[in-house]
């Protein structure tokens, strides 16, 4: 099911036993994953009936422990498990085998639901296939062309109650690229530009839009890439004295190092020669381990961002471009 399927089902008071989030765009897998959260829980039980599992770490025991608890506070315990396949070798494997049995078990529950989150997975796997009816599998891929980013653009301004111009949004789409935050935060500052009630027209698009897809975001990803670390911190001070909004721009540095692994992988994304001549010089530098390094590094910033924890912005920013820099 798509994302907006997942909403319209839980608006409907349905909660399945199980999910799989998957995919490459990080706003609609957060995005989904708040959304079952809530539909769960609600507004009990978030600190006793909720447990975080990373599959670096997690253990066949343990994940069975966890889906096999009973709630405290809420109807049903929540449990989420992070990319359950970054433990290569036999412990990886063995994780896999036992959330295939999970899925099964926790298909007939009521006091507990399972929401799996990956940013890729390998749909032939046996794990993967365990997420049918009554379990769902929430594909989170991001846009592949124009016409869905602008799909993106139209959902988002009727979610905010904000009439929005076909030019504005193919300005928008143009300028930005299939980065849904950085669409978002474009999105909300043409909107107060404008003022409420105002339909958004190219001009207002013209006036507000953050050049986050052109030189300077590339001026920072290629210091980054090539191992520039100085000159990828006075880029990113500039950017952010311009205004530039961080999670904006973390998103930018979280699609640019998601290039890099699938280059890495052989997969490249499709684009122009001088581009991907690039992006395979700059994935050279990184082993696979150290770009799903960088890729945690991303998303620990990002849960920053997002207020779970004192550092500032700006700080957990630069620490961030030194460490992908290195």
């Amino acid at each position: 099911m798509t994302p907006n399927e997942l909403a319209q089902e839980l608006a409907s008071g349905r909660v399945r036993p199980a999910y799989l989030i998957a995919g490459g765009e990080a706003l609609l897998r957060d995005e989904a994953f708040a959304a079952i959260r809530k539909a769960a829980l609600g507004d009990a039980g978030a600190d006793f009936d909720f447990e975080r599992l990373a599959g670096e770490r997690t253990t066949p025991g343990q994940l069975h422990d966890s889906v096999r608890a009973l709630p405290l506070l809420a109807k049903r315990r929540l449990v989420a498990l992070r990319e359950p396949e970054a433990r290569k070798g036999g412990k990886g494997e063995a994780l896999a085998e036992a959330l295939s049995a999970v899925v099964i078990d926790v298909a007939t529950s009521d006091t507990c639901t399972l929401v799996v989150i990956a940013e890729e997975i390998d749909r032939r796997s046996r794990w993967v296939k365990a997420f049918v009816e009554p379990a769902a599998f929430v594909a989170c891929d991001p846009p592949k062309n124009t016409k869905e980013v602008i799909g993106f653009l139209r959902d988002e301004a009727r979610a905010q109650g904000v009439a929005l111009e076909p030019a504005a949004a193919e300005l928008l789409a143009e300028s930005i690229g299939p980065n849904l935050l950085a669409l978002r935060q474009e999105l909300i500052k043409a909107v107060l530009f404008a003022g409420d009630g105002v339909k958004l027209t190219r001009a207002h698009v013209r006036e507000t839009i953050c050049a986050v897809a052109d030189e300077p975001i590339w001026e920072l990803t290629d210091a980054i890439g090539d191992g520039r670390a100085a000159d990828a911190l006075g880029v990113l001070s500039r950017m952010l004295g311009s205004g530039a909004p961080p999670q904006v721009l973390l998103g930018s540095l979280a699609g640019h190092f998601r290039k890099l692994t699938r280059t890495r992988a052989g997969e490249p994304p499709a684009g122009h020669p001088f581009m991907l001549q690039k992006l395979e010089r700059q994935a050279r530098r990184y082993t696979p381990a150290r770009l799903l390094s960088c890729l945690r590094a991303i998303h620990e910033v990002d849960e920053v961002l997002k207020g779970q924890g004192s550092l500032p912005a700006e700080l957990a920013l630069e620490r961030l471009v030194l460490g992908l820099a290195a």
